[in-house]
Order: C-alpha cells, then sequence, then structure tokens
C-alpha cells in the first residue's frame, strides 16, 4: 500500500500515525528527498529507505505516538557516524502527528442528561452521534462536531457504529433501553456500554437479559448505574461529569491497551467496580 493510500486510510478510521518525511539529503542516502513512510502504532507503510535510519525513525515515531505528540519534529542523522550505514551521507527527517486517537460514541437520548453530558464529549478527541426519535428535545445548537440523528427506529442505529465504539443509553422509555440493551450486548464488539438507571434498574435489566439468552459474562460488561462513583451528586450536569469521567478512564485504558500490545506488553483493564444509583 503506498503511503498516500494508508494516510487516508488510518485517518478514516480515527487512527493516529505519523507521517516520516526525508526533507533533506546530503551525499549519499538510501533514498532521495521526498520519500516518505507512515507509521501507526503496530505497522508500517512504505519506506524511506531501510537499514537503521528507517529503525530509529520508527522508533521516534512509535515513540511520539506513544506520549500523544500533536507537534513536529525534525532529527538529523549522519548515516556513517551515528548509525553505521555505509552510505555515508546524511539526511534530516520530518515528523508529523497525524490525527489523535478518537472515541465513537453513540449517544441514545436527548433528555436533561443528555443535553448536559453531550457537549462534555464533544470537547474531547470523540465523535458523537447524538441519537433521539423526537426531535423536539434537541437544543436548537449542537456542539461543533457532533451529529444530530433523529430516527424514529433508534434501534437501527446500533449497527451502523464501528467495532470499538461507546455506547450511552438514556432514553426516556425502559423498554426501549432494554431493546437497545439487547442489540448492543449482541454486538460484542463495543468498547463500552453504559445504561442510565439505579441498582434496581441494573437488577430487572440483568433478570429480562438472563431469560433473552444472555451470558452472564456479557451482561457484566454493561455499566449501570454508570459513572465515576466519586463524582457525587445527582444534578444533570453533576451526572453527566460523571460519566464523562467514565467515558475518558475507558478510553486512556483502551488507548494503554493498544500501546502496550504493541510493545508486547500485558494489559488489564480496569474500571472501578463501585456503583451508585442514578436516575432512571
Amino acid at each position: 500500500m503506498s503511503w498516500i493510500s494508508a494516510l487516508a486510510e488510518l485517518q478514516a478510521r480515527g487512527e493516529p500515525c505519523v507521517l516520516v518525511t526525508i526533507i533533506e539529503e546530503q551525499g549519499s542516502t538510501p533514498r532521495d528527498a521526498g520519500s516518505k513512510m507512515v507509521v501507526s502504532a503496530d505497522r508500517l507503510f512504505a519506506t524511506i529507505g531501510g537499514g537503521h535510519l528507517e529503525y530509529k525513525a520508527l522508533e521516534i515515531a512509535r515513540e511520539m505516538l506513544a506520549q500523544r505528540s500533536q507537534a513536529t519534529r525534525l532529527e538529523r542523522f549522519s548515516l556513517g557516524a551515528s548509525l553505521g550505514q555505509c552510505c555515508g551521507g546524511a539526511a534530516v527527517l520530518l515528523f508529523e502527528p497525524m490525527g489523535q486517537p478518537q472515541a465513537r460514541i453513540a449517544v441514545f437520548g436527548a433528555g436533561h442528561v443528555g443535553r448536559a453530558l453531550v457537549p462534555l464529549l464533544a470537547s474531547l478527541p470523540c465523535r458523537v452521534r447524538w441519537i433521539d426519535s423526537r426531535e423536539a428535545e434537541f437544543p436548537a445548537q449542537i456542539p461543533a462536531g457532533v451529529e444530530k440523528v433523529v430516527n424514529d427506529d433508534v434501534l437501527e442505529e446500533v449497527a451502523g457504529m464501528p467495532p470499538g465504539s461507546y455506547f450511552i443509553v438514556m432514553t426516556h422509555d425502559h423498554p426501549l433501553d432494554l431493546r437497545l440493551s439487547m442489540e448492543i450486548l449482541a454486538r460484542g464488539d463495543f468498547a463500552y456500554y453504559g445504561l442510565i438507571g439505579s441498582r434496581t434498574k441494573r437488577v430487572k435489566f440483568e433478570h429480562r437479559l438472563r431469560e433473552r439468552g444472555f451470558a452472564a459474562d456479557v451482561i457484566q460488561r454493561m455499566r449501570c448505574p454508570m459513572g465515576l462513583p466519586e463524582v457525587k451528586g445527582k444534578l444533570p450536569a453533576e451526572i453527566a461529569v460523571s460519566i464523562a469521567g467514565e467515558v475518558i478512564a475507558t478510553y486512556n485504558a483502551t488507548f494503554d491497551q493498544r500501546k502496550n500490545a504493541s510493545r508486547g506488553v500485558p494489559v488489564t483493564h480496569l474500571l472501578p467496580t463501585a456503583r451508585r444509583d442514578r436516575a432512571g
């Protein structure tokens, strides 16, 4: 795959990468100025000539990805003296970070908590689809980067989200919450599923989900009540901050898992197990 095709594919998927370009060459070098390669957390596309130069460039690019650096970087390499390559020339490389890891989030419900939560999510490196069947519930101003979706059958929206998505359900209708829960849990490829509600609601939903054939380990992935227990309060803004905090914790842990997986380091992903009641 060419570097430009790889870059387009990675950006379409919201996967961060670093574009490495030889911007200056002196003497004998493996590739000419203008040669490029694209580095993601676990893949490499195209080449700047191979050898120790490319190895060092790969190492720097992966370090930038691990640190989530968004600053461009210039590095000069003497191929003979510092890298031990027989070319003997020198090259200047430009490292350009492209994109940030973005969580894809579907928020079901435009009620009071949804209206408090979505602006918070919009301020994060997230792409948000805000879904409700009731257009009148949405505010006049939708935050930048948020896609408003009015659909009489909101269940259709579950299948349209990509693998690794985040689902947050806070509709006005408990039977609809249950149907959404079934659709989301049946997928099994989500990064996070949070359902607004109390412990009582969770117990009822667990019973109904078991009746419908869902295994205990699948049901356990449902966060209900959702939100960080350390953030107290039942006002919409307080609940929204708590939920956003849990999304951030999941998002950061997922990023660290991917980063360490690329390094061969095992990671245990743990979210807080404590819960507190939520309205719903």
